[in-house]
């Protein structure tokens, strides 16, 4: 029990799920309490039922807000450029960059599913250059045209030994916000 005790108190969430966890726990509770009130005397296999699966409901959106801390074993990061966000790869491929680069690049996308973690980290070291938001719409973000279209954020990262790294968010509809921290100028840690 002690491990697990110690593996939960490691467990962070971050900043921007606080209101929606704390409304959504009120509000599960306030049904849970109306649907037992309603059928707890009658049916109270229904009331388990019904608390079974708001409570999955919630720890799903507890998943969806967490805030793991990333550690990479190697003290050697130099060079190296590790994925910035839990996810499924769905894509490499060379592809034109029209926004900052204006040639080709290789692109590689990350699908978060609403199962994932949506924390993003910083994929190489080194120094945040250029930072840009973009709002727009909330196409599914397996559509072709979300990575146009759909709210963005664009991070430029200048590593130490000169190449720039760019890392897109791209919204989809189920999260439909983007919070990016970075600012130029603010120094990235693979580590962070």
């Amino acid at each position: 029990m002690g491990k697990r005790l110690r593996k939960l108190k490691k467990i962070r969430l971050h900043r921007e799920g606080t209101a929606t966890l704390i409304l959504g726990f009120i509000a599960f509770a306030a049904l849970n309490a109306l649907v037992y009130y309603w059928a707890g005397s009658n049916c109270p296999m229904a009331s388990y039922i019904f608390l079974g699966i708001t409570g999955i409901i919630y720890l799903i959106v507890v998943n969806f807000f967490r805030c793991p801390i990333r550690h990479y074993e190697d003290d050697d990061t130099d060079g190296l450029i590790i994925a910035p966000a839990d996810g499924k790869v769905v894509v490499i491929e060379e592809v034109e960059e029209p926004d900052y680069f204006h040639d080709r690049r290789l692109m590689i996308s990350i699908f978060m599913s609403p199962l994932n973690v949506h924390a993003n980290w910083y994929p190489v070291d080194g120094v945040v250059t250029k930072v840009t938001h973009d709002n727009g719409k909330f196409h599914r973000a397996f559509l072709p045209k979300a990575s146009t279209d759909n709210e963005r954020s664009m991070v430029v990262i200048e590593t130490p030994d000169g190449k720039e790294v760019m890392v897109r968010q791209i919204a989809g509809a189920m999260a439909r916000r983007i919070v990016t921290y970075a600012k130029p100028g603010d120094e990235s840690f693979i580590d962070e």
